[in-house]
């Protein structure tokens, strides 16, 4: 019968870290160019479902300017 053994690891080393901020940026510049596409609308519907609301909940208030 065989016997392994296991050399035990203290930490992760440099190169390990430096692979995991490298798909930590992959997956940031992919998910940055996929909205890109979508963040312009986006704003324009945030802002004008924004103007609505300030527009049914002030228009009662009594602020006249």
């Amino acid at each position: 019968m065989k016997c392994f053994t296991f050399h035990r690891r203290a930490g992760q080393n440099t190169v390990e870290y430096l692979l995991m901020l490298a798909v930590i940026v992959g997956v940031v510049l992919v998910t940055g160019s996929a909205l890109k596409r979508y963040m312009p609308s986006l704003f324009g519907q945030l802002t004008a479902q924004i103007g609505d609301t300030v527009q049914k909940v002030g228009g009662g208030s009594g602020n006249a300017n």
